[in-house]
């Protein structure tokens, strides 16, 4: 006989346990069930073992490991079965048909343990996980010997995360994910590469839903489709061996570097118009920069980003190549032949701001997450874009995961850091009362400074050889120094005065030239402060700047010899070489990102002349040691004369610190020739012209000098002297052939 009390108690506590099913599926029904795990999956009940799945829309459910139906939890879709242990495997599979008959099999994903270990936690929380990526995002791999992806996301303020995609038909109820303090996993059986999937975040407030892309993620679809795409984790065959050894080895201080920057969707296009694949740009691109000469190609941003007028300066995918091209294998093997080529690959890397399309990084989790959350900091206005907020751990940690990623992962031998002097000053950009100062009353952003210090010394210490470029548009002191020299640690920095003074100067009438003769000198004063990078970059030829070659000065002949002499003076000047696309071959029309180079021009003998002295450029470059080995010191430059404003002559020296080595440098900028102009050289005995651009091959003029005999007539500070033709508006490069009484 059962006493009535005990009868009573289990009703009550059935009762209650049904309550609370009713009351979680209520909350799975509405999408807003802060823990799944603690109610979906497997779990043990006084010996018994209780399944419980949800599936909106199913008619029936069953495990197919014990041919077993699952009982509906009435009027919710939350199905529960009971049973023995010994009934049941582990891991479990459920089969069910919707009501359109359709029948679907797989492994419970609330069956599987926690996947993301508690170290890995630690070190992304703390901002120290350079291989963030690797656990982040979404990861094929098999555990427990079931094929999967562990889904992973950063989002301390949502109240619920799910996986939407194909396999569940973009359903946030179908797949919520496990809360692991600021960091939502999930590991779903049989999601296959190529699905494609998002991020359905409920906001902690006001249950706004937001759909977002993987910050993660390393593939997309095209634009403007935003869906992530799994991709297979196995590792790249790569064939650089040699390359990767001989980088270690590198140093760009004491070697050439002459940088071909190109935009990929308009440097070529196949017949239709259509982008050239990452396959087809390796084979077309590489050939034509081995034949010119360059030793680095410099892609403008490659990172995946939604709208092609940004030109990809406002990307979304911090961890993916643009999917325009190809896949990121696709991209792999593009650097993998330019490698095998001899040629390095820089990427354009923009960790200043962000856009603030829906889909991405803003507001992530309905919070300022990424971005500052102070208004006074969160926003650069005129760009449009949202600023991250460098103080926060896990953000610093996703964007030295994100350089960390292309350098290691893709092979990248160098990153040209974008709009640094907007992420060192909190007034770039804003008007007074627009901006808070940092705590101790100044302008300067000491977070962002902090940042690019660490930035610099993880890549410095894990990767050597490597190019750090910083574009840094202001006097900010020592960037290329150290940071334990209280620099910011860059190997190296554009030189925007230089191209600044430089094109200016060539835009004045060689008449007028003789009053700004300053614009040629001033330079050198400053010049080994830092350790420069000489850009004659795309923002010269946008914007209504016109072309490089609209901006020289004179009639047709002239602006052609104004550039062939601007090249020759970029290339002898100290500071490493940076030039855009299209300027080799002087492109007439402004750059224009929708449409290709006229490569047409070339069939002209201007086009093709200025073409072949920038490969002569190069390999003379390259082959003289005096033009490259001390660009970045005083000892490897010496002004023989600096001061012949009426005649716009400059002449100087550029020295190797080999002894009885030295490169004399003679520039006309006058449209006017000068015979025997008399030039004080250090040595004795024949020098020769190396490069006058001025020749007919370059389709200029053709006055040139035969081999100059040096005599003993003191001249600008030297022993000796030569007398030389200048031809106008040209440059010449001479060495000494015979060396005597040496």
């Amino acid at each position: 006989m059962t006493d009535s009390s005990d009868s009573e108690f289990s009703f009550n506590l059935v009762q209650t346990v049904t309550d609370s099913m009713v009351g979680d599926a209520i909350l799975l029904q509405e999408g807003r069930h802060p823990d799944p795990f603690a109610v979906l999956g497997r779990h043990g009940c006084g010996g018994q073992v209780i399944v419980r799945s949800f599936i909106p829309g199913a008619v029936q459910v069953w495990l197919t490991d014990v041919y077993q139906p699952l009982q509906r939890l009435a009027d919710t879709d939350l199905f529960e079965w009971q049973g023995t242990s010994e009934q049941l495997p582990l891991h479990y599979r459920l089969a069910w048909v919707d009501a359109e008959g359709c029948k679907q099999v797989e492994y419970d994903p609330y069956s599987f343990k926690l996947q993301l270990s508690l170290y890995d936690l630690h070190l992304f929380n703390e901002g120290r996980h350079l291989h963030a990526y690797r656990v982040m995002g979404a990861h094929s791999r098999q555990v427990d010997n079931i094929d999967g992806v562990l889904f992973s996301v950063w989002a301390p303020n949502a109240e619920r995360v799910s996986v939407i995609g194909d396999f569940n038909r973009w359903d946030g109820r179908r797949h919520p994910m496990r809360r692991r303090g600021a960091v939502w996993e999930l590991f779903i059986p049989g999601v296959l590469f190529g699905t494609r999937y998002l991020f359905e975040l409920r906001a902690l407030e006001a249950g706004e839903l937001l759909c977002k892309s993987d910050p993660y993620g390393c593939f997309f679809e095209r634009r403007p489709a935003i869906a992530s795409i799994v991709v297979d984790n196995k590792a790249y065959a790569w064939r650089d061996g040699a390359w990767m050894v001989q980088r270690r080895r590198f140093k760009p201080d004491q070697e050439p570097v002459s940088v071909y920057e190109v935009h990929l969707g308009s440097w070529q296009r196949d017949v239709q118009g259509n982008y050239l694949s990452y396959g087809d740009l390796a084979r077309r691109l590489v050939a034509y920069a081995s034949s010119l000469g360059f030793t680095h190609i410099e892609l403008m941003p490659i990172t995946e980003h939604p709208l092609d007028a940004s030109w990809g300066y406002q990307p979304t995918g911090y961890f993916a190549p643009t999917s325009r091209y190809g896949t990121v294998d696709d991209f792999r093997e593009f650097v993998d032949y330019c490698h095998q080529a001899g040629i390095g690959v820089i990427l354009d890397w923009v960790p200043g701001h962000f856009p603030k399309d829906d889909h991405g990084l803003a507001r992530f989790d309905s919070t300022y997450l990424y971005e500052y959350p102070d208004p006074a900091r969160r926003e650069h206005r005129g760009w449009g874009t949202l600023v991250f907020n460098y103080g926060r751990n896990q953000v610093k940690n996703f964007l030295l995961a994100s350089a960390c990623f292309w350098l290691e992962e893709c092979h990248l031998d160098g990153l040209r850091v974008d709009a640094v002097a907007s992420m060192l000053y909190l007034d770039y950009a804003r008007d007074s009362g627009e901006w808070v100062p940092n705590p101790f009353g100044g302008n300067e952003n000491l977070e962002a400074i902090a940042f690019l210090r660490e930035l610099n010394e993880v890549i410095h210490r894990r990767y050597p050889g490597v190019l750090i470029i910083a574009e840094e548009s202001t006097a900010w002191p020592l960037v290329t120094r150290p940071s334990w020299m209280g620099g910011l640690g860059f190997g190296m920095k554009w030189n925007m005065g230089w191209m600044h003074d430089t094109l200016e100067y060539f835009s004045l009438d060689p008449a007028l030239r003789r009053c700004h003769h300053e614009l040629l000198t001033f330079g050198l004063l400053y010049v080994f402060t830092e350790n420069f990078m000489l850009p004659l970059s795309h923002d010269e030829v946008v914007h209504g700047k016109g072309s490089l070659m609209a901006r020289m000065a004179g009639d047709y002949h002239q602006r052609f010899a104004n550039l062939r002499l601007l090249y020759l003076y970029m290339w002898t000047y100290p500071g490493k070489k940076f030039l855009f696309m299209g300027n080799e071959f002087g492109q007439k029309c402004e750059w224009d990102h929708a449409s290709t180079l006229d490569w047409a021009l070339l069939l002209l003998p201007e086009h093709y002349g200025l073409q072949c002295l920038i490969r002569d450029l190069n390999h003379l470059y390259r082959s003289l040691p005096d033009l490259y080995s001390q660009e970045f010191v005083q000892e490897g430059f010496e002004w023989l004369d600096c001061h012949d404003t009426a005649h716009s002559v400059v002449v100087y020296l550029r020295r190797s610190g080999e002894v009885n080595r030295v490169v004399l440098v003679v520039l006309n900028f006058a449209a006017v020739a000068r015979s025997s102009y008399r030039v004080g050289v250090p040595y004795p005995g024949l020098y020769r012209e190396s490069l006058n651009s001025d020749a007919v091959c370059y389709a200029g003029g053709g006055r040139k000098n035969d081999e100059m005999q040096a005599c003993a007539i003191p001249h600008m500070g030297q022993s000796f002297s030569i007398l030389v033709d200048l031809p106008p508006l040209a440059g010449l490069v001479l060495t000494p052939c015979v060396l005597s009484g040496m």
